[in-house]
């Protein structure tokens, strides 16, 4: 009878290790769902339709987000949802963004409008080297000089009022400059890209969504001009998310993509930014810092499709952090979604991706930590990003998509993304090493440097050496970023 207790008992603790085994595999699973295979499709909502109709997406309490077992899928909604939301047409014509968003300059000062237009355009230089994108103009008959993409921030009160009481705080020494700060869930900013209507194709101006801004010549004047609008970076704080969630949308058919199983980029036609022809290297996306031009003018490309890598000579996906097909299918079948539902000009736009960090299952104190201590870029295997591994923007990292030489040396252990640039070190060196996440945004610490208390001491003439330093201390954090990824 003891002998038949005790087979009982050990058939019983076998099942009780063989269900709790069952528990942790299945909630590990669980915690890293958006790395998993999964034959649900990502698809639009319908409540996202009619545009003028599109509501906020749900970021905080109550969201998709509030969970510790988040999905790949519910990232490119919120995506969608959110372009959708801030492109909505209003009573006065325009989209939502022009006119309840803070027009701001890459310092977040107040832009004031020009010529009684809200939308002022005065920056054209890319992040890092500060390349310059220039139209092909072969698009239309007869041209012969190409036209600058300007851009164009946009912040609302819930980033600007943290990033003002944060840079105030730090600033005067009541905050430490290496903190764990973050945004708030619904801070956001956004950067558009522009260009004047003329140099965009006669029989392709109509898919453009345009505007009248007031943009500043090279003397330094402004003149009113239709501007169309060419992509858009949506940069977003949800619950969990204090990294902010990187997504970018672009205009069709502006370049080629580069076809990694053929080893080249090649367009039949003439398009905005790519001539028509093949090319088999960098050059087109690849900035000159002496000349001040892109080694190959009108050549420039896209370098991976929805910002997912793939292996030169096989057009395999590249083993990275991130599961494929599942990332690139589900942005692929979301952008088919919502272009069949769309009637308004922006059915002409594109969702190319996004990127974020896997947080799942942590506190807010070990994400503030987790963004602090980690290398938020790396894209290898078992690290935290998550989404597209070398998400990039046509018309806004048009020459920082890789900082390879060459094609064949661009790996998983040299991608580039938006958190190879946007990390939590500071590029204040003065300041020593320090760390928040609050210096993921730009914006806010340019804002910070250029108001110090003893720069403020000096004359208001002084602003724009503030200014001019801010870029060289960038300009020099970007030169160290490209030399860790060599």
């Amino acid at each position: 009878m003891k002998k038949k207790y005790t087979i009982i008992s050990l058939l019983l603790l076998v099942v009780i290790a063989v269900a709790l085994w069952f528990f942790l595999f299945n909630r590990n699973n669980a915690l890293n769902s958006y790395t998993s295979v999964s034959s649900e499709s990502c698809d639009c909502e319908e409540s996202w339709f009619p545009h003028d109709q599109t509501p906020p997406p749900a970021e905080g309490d109550g969201s998709p987000f509030d969970t510790t077992s988040t999905t790949n899928c519910i990232f490119h909604q919120w995506s969608w949802q959110k372009f959708l939301w801030l492109t909505k047409p209003l009573p006065s014509g325009n989209p939502l963004f022009l006119d309840s968003l803070n027009l701001v300059s890459p310092e977040m000062e107040s832009v004031s409008p020009q010529l009684g237009l809200k939308l002022v355009l005065s920056s054209y230089n890319q992040a890092g080297p500060a390349g310059v994108l220039i139209s092909n103009p072969k698009v239309n008959a007869g041209q012969t000089v190409g036209d600058t993409v300007f851009y164009s921030i946009h912040i609302n009160n819930a980033f600007m009022d943290k990033a003002v009481l944060a840079a105030s705080m730090i600033n005067s020494g009541r905050t430490p400059y290496s903190n764990l700060e973050t945004f708030p869930v619904g801070a956001f900013e956004l950067k558009v890209s522009w260009i004047n209507i003329n140099a965009i194709a006669k029989e392709k101006r109509a898919d453009y969504f345009t505007t009248k801004a007031a943009v500043k010549n090279n003397s330094g004047q402004y003149a009113i001009k239709t501007m169309a609008l060419l992509g858009m970076h949506v940069v977003g704080v949800v619950k969990n998310h204090p990294e902010f969630i990187w997504a970018t949308f672009e205009h069709k058919d502006m370049a080629p993509v580069y076809d990694w199983k053929n080893n080249n980029a090649n367009s039949a036609t003439e398009t905005l930014f790519y001539g028509k022809g093949k090319t088999t290297e960098l050059g087109g996306i690849t900035w000159d810092t002496l000349t001040h031009k892109p080694i190959l003018p009108n050549q420039a490309f896209v370098l991976f499709e929805y910002g997912v890598p793939k292996v030169s000579g096989s057009g395999a996906f590249m083993t990275t952090s991130q599961s494929e097909p599942l990332n690139f299918d589900n942005i692929d079948n979301i952008n088919k979604c919502v272009a069949g539902k769309l009637k308004d000009v922006f059915k002409n736009y594109f969702y190319n991706g996004s990127i974020w960090l896997n947080t799942d299952g942590l506190s807010s104190e070990q994400q503030a930590k987790t963004i602090v201590k980690s290398k938020i870029s790396s894209v290898l295997p078992d690290s935290l990003a998550r989404g597209s591994s070398n998400l990039a923007n046509i018309t806004m990292e048009t020459y920082t998509q890789t900082f390879s030489d060459s094609i064949h040396d661009i790996n998983a252990g040299n991608l580039v993304n938006c958190f190879t640039c946007h990390q939590s070190h500071n590029f204040d060196t003065k300041r020593g090493n320090g760390k928040s996440p609050l210096y993921l945004s730009h914006v806010f610490e340019s804002y910070l440097m250029i108001n110090k208390p003893k720069l403020l001491s000096k004359q208001n003439t002084a602003k724009s050496n503030r200014i001019e330093e801010t870029k060289a201390l960038k300009l020099e954090q970007f030169k160290e970023f490209v030399r860790d990824h060599k």
